[in-house]
């Protein structure tokens, strides 16, 4: 992305990556149903739902490692909305070094979009994706919000006009109409994670990309640098502009299923992670009501994560075109799959993606 668009460097540091030790295992076999009732291998499923990485760990061993199309170990690959998942976790952080609360008005912090459709909303209502803003997010719609707030960092050029907004805060501010009241009902929105970063670097009093790097990046002892695209004032597109190794989403998948303890340090607040798998019937019953209820039955969202099974610790970081980190505490498994899909958001694909997982998690 770096060679296309303007970017900001994540680096990696100066020391060790974080080891993993090689313990081949024999996955590709295992057998799961298709949500249209077929029988396939994990070695099909990969081949027919355009595979780039498909990384296996459990704990610090590296069971599978499989790449096509030209993707390596060394390799980074756009990840799309899984770049959320970084911005809630970076939000946990500052909330529990006390620089930020979960209910501060975002106001207090962004007083510029206080006579937008966000004056009423809270940091807590940007997490969990229930703030009130209008925004549309059909990625099928070339004239969508979501593609307008791309335009923004050079996605999508065709739609820059002379008054078009020219940073992601700016485009903010023209989000004048609520379509629903803060905190009321689910409804994913790209827009509301750009302006949680914002929120995140006001209250860290850095660059994003700055805290990203030195509280959860570098911590992770990755063996790559990472990048996110940026605005052309140099903030980063935290809805959808990161890219990465696989490896190192392994790295951050364990975080999360280790209570937010990565090689001997606790990097993020147990309590976070904790409370982002809660089984509240409030944020299961909103999410059961919105557009992805039938995605994932039983799940909610909260604090930028999708939360598939919470009783087995499942937790799931997903971008469209078939970006996903699928961490399940129980198994201690943490599975990666970056891929090239055609459609945006193919559901049904995702969801045999998690059978697969499923399967291999079985499997162990």
């Amino acid at each position: 992305m770096q060679s296309l668009f303007p970017t900001a460097r994540l680096r990696r540091g100066l020391g060790p990556a974080q080891p993993f030790s090689s313990q081949a295992k024999d996955l590709l076999a295992a057998q799961y149903e298709t949500g249209s009732g077929e029988q396939r291998s994990v070695s099909q499923s990969l081949a027919e739902t355009y595979t780039d990485a498909f990384l296996v760990a459990r704990g610090d061993q590296l069971l599978l490692e499989h790449y096509e199309n030209g993707m390596a170990a060394d390799s980074l690959h756009l990840l799309n909305s899984v770049t959320k998942s970084f911005t809630g976790m970076l939000a946990g952080i500052l909330v529990a070094d006390g620089r930020l609360a979960a209910e501060d008005a975002v106001t207090r912090w962004l007083p510029e979009l206080g006579d937008t459709a966000f004056a009423d909303t809270c940091v807590q209502h940007l997490l969990d994706m229930t703030a009130a803003p209008a925004y549309g997010e059909d990625y099928s719609d070339v004239q969508a919000d979501f593609w307008q707030e791309a335009a923004v960092v050079g996605w999508r050029p065709d739609l820059v006009g002379v008054d078009s907004p020219r940073t992601l805060l700016e485009y903010a501010a023209t989000l004048q109409a609520p379509d629903q009241p803060d905190g009321q009902a689910f409804h994913y929105r790209s827009v509301l994670t750009n302006v949680l970063g914002m929120v995140l670097e006001r209250a860290g009093g850095a660059p994003l990309q700055t805290l990203l790097q030195n509280a959860l990046w570098q911590p992770l002892g990755p063996e790559q640098d990472a990048n996110i695209v940026v605005d052309p004032i140099g903030f980063p597109y935290v809805a959808a502009g990161m890219s990465a190794s696989a490896r190192d989403l392994l790295r951050f998948g364990q975080l999360l299923i280790q209570q937010g303890r990565y090689g001997g340090r606790q990097l993020l607040p147990a309590g976070w992670i904790d409370q982002t798998l809660n089984v509240d019937p409030k944020w299961q019953d909103m999410f059961a009501a919105s557009e992805y209820g039938d995605f994932i039955p039983g799940g909610h969202y909260r604090n930028q994560m999708w939360v598939r099974r919470a009783e087995r610790g499942q937790l799931l970081a997903l971008g469209i075109h078939g970006q996903i980190i699928y961490m399940d505490s129980a198994s201690e498994c943490v599975i990666v799959k970056l891929s090239t899909q055609p459609e945006a958001t193919d559901l049904q694909m995702f969801t045999d993606n998690f059978a697969a997982m499923d399967a291999v998690v079985a499997a162990l």
